[in-house]
């Protein structure tokens, strides 16, 4: 491609995410902390618009600490009062001074609470699964990129159809998963819209007249966007709309791990998953290479809609609110769906590509991949229908006898009269016959290489240079200022391909 690649470089994030998991984001200590910054930001709030005293607010917050909230003193107290988050407000009081304690939680109800921090797990988890996608994004560029003339069979309904290339297929697969991150992107706008502070029923009451300020300046204090102005409490359609989201994505990869499957059957063999050079296939068959990593997407395809099932039946509530939640179902389709990527990430990272044994099995139908190129050739000089007619036959010819699409033409009298052997051969060269698969290609990463850059210049702060300097700015801005967003930009030239 005679272009400059302006790339979007991930490795900052990935650096400073590195260690953070969902997992980590649903553990208990996350949640409580998240519970904590969120008791903060109601506090911060009042004491802005004069609801509480401003020193009350600076002492919760002096206090918003995981040593003064330990698991096992929640654990303690939950067995006495019988509600998960009474028994953290208990625990925490113990250490805020100053009366302060009067001012916790002051006009909230529990609802409100946890909804937000469920919202926040939410949030936190789409940055880590979206930055999985853009790393597998990059992986899918490299490998449509050197693929672009690898010649191979498409296959329609299991059958040889046409030829198509390598780079063709796998620039579906990229554009799937661009497809992906804007669908979690768009989750993402609806869920930093959803944090709550409504009340028991929605109308703000206990909350004072300064309600809706309170709420808009609360969720602007946790880094959240002005919140929906109606009570969402008991519709959850948007928990429902990141669970589908997250299911849709599940089986883009199962349908990737479906064709790689089949692709590394022996007598296909047209990719390997790397396993590792001490591997073994199967504990009494020394030949046999299972295909891993696909099987375990196509599993995660089948799991993940299943929780979604549960997550969409949480929209059927009654009146303002139920007691049915499906916190649990949320938790665990999230830490899935990023095991899934994490499994995806090393299977198309190193997949091996069989170029030859793809070229090879273009001739496995000894040229009758290429009916349709000699039909259309043919319906120049003697007419469309009767091509298509005598084409068939000599197809057929073709089956009966098992001979080439070649050997069968040279036996029909009417197609020696119009094309000569020398014509014949340069028609049945699947090479030359794969239309626009290459351009196709080529326009989608242009395309998503596009994307990439915008999304970057959309940034707080962007750093040109992706070297030592450039990445230790990226790193102190984040602990300097949290709350910034920023890229890092690199210019790479043509055929100069990164793999950070």
């Amino acid at each position: 491609m005679k272009k400059i690649l302006i790339t979007f470089i991930f490795i900052l994030p990935l650096i400073i995410n590195a260690d953070k998991k969902v997992a980590d984001i649903f553990s208990p200590e996350y949640r409580n902390q998240l519970f904590m910054d969120v008791e903060v930001a109601l506090a911060e709030a009042q004491a802005e618009l004069g609801i509480i005293p401003e020193w009350a607010a600076n002492e919760i917050k002096s206090k918003a600490n995981l040593k003064y909230l330990n698991q096992d003193d929640i654990d303690a107290e939950h067995k006495l009062v019988r509600h998960t988050l009474v028994a953290r407000l208990n625990v925490w009081k113990r250490s805020i001074d100053n009366d302060a304690s009067e001012y916790l939680h002051y006009g909230a109800t529990t609802v409100d609470i946890w909804d937000t921090v469920l919202v926040l797990q939410i949030r936190d988890s789409i940055d880590l699964l979206i930055d999985d996608l853009l790393e597998i994004e990059e992986y899918l560029i490299i490998l449509t990129e050197d693929n672009l003339y690898t010649y191979m069979p498409g296959r329609t309904l299991g059958q040889h159809a046409l030829p198509i290339t390598f780079g063709k297929k796998t620039s579906t697969w990229l554009a799937e998963n661009r497809r992906n991150i804007e669908r979690l992107e768009h989750v993402q706008s609806k869920i930093n819209k959803s944090g709550i502070l409504k009340g028991a029923v929605g109308s703000y009451l206990g909350l004072g007249d300064k309600a809706i300020e309170t709420e808009a300046l609360m969720m602007q204090n946790l880094g959240l966007n002005s919140p929906s102005k109606d009570d969402w409490h008991g519709i959850r359609d948007v928990f429902a709309e990141y669970a589908l989201t997250l299911a849709i994505i599940s089986k883009s990869f199962g349908r990737t791990g479906n064709e790689l499957t089949l692709l590394q059957m022996t007598e296909i063999a047209e990719t390997e998953e790397y396993l590792g050079s001490k591997s073994v296939g199967s504990s009494t068959m020394p030949q046999k290479k299972n295909p891993r990593g696909p099987g375990d997407l196509i599993e995660y395809s089948r799991v993940i809609p299943r929780l979604a099932e549960i997550v969409l039946d949480d929209m059927v509530n009654s009146f303002e609110r139920d007691g049915q939640k499906s916190d649990d179902e949320l938790k665990s389709i999230s830490i899935e769906s990023e095991k899934m990527l994490d499994r995806a990430k090393p299977l198309l990272r190193d997949l091996k590509v069989n170029k030859n044994q793809m070229r090879e099995n273009l001739e496995i139908t000894n040229g009758l991949i290429l009916s349709q190129r000699l039909t259309f050739y043919l319906a120049d000089k003697i007419g469309k229908d009767t091509a298509n007619n005598l084409m068939h036959d000599v197809a057929k010819l073709a089956l009966k006898e098992n001979i080439s699409l070649k050997e069968a033409a040279l036996s029909n009298k009417t197609i020696r009269e119009n094309i000569s052997e020398n014509e014949l051969n340069k028609i049945l060269n699947p090479e030359t016959y794969i239309g626009l698969a290459v351009e196709q290609a080529e326009m989608i990463i242009e395309d998503i290489e596009l994307k990439r850059a915008e999304c970057a210049m959309h940034k707080d702060v962007v750093i040109v240079g992706a070297g030592i300097s450039g990445i230790a700015a990226g790193y102190n801005l984040k602990k300097s200022c949290p709350n910034k967003s920023f890229s890092i930009l690199e210019g790479r030239s043509e055929n100069v391909v990164s793999n950070e």
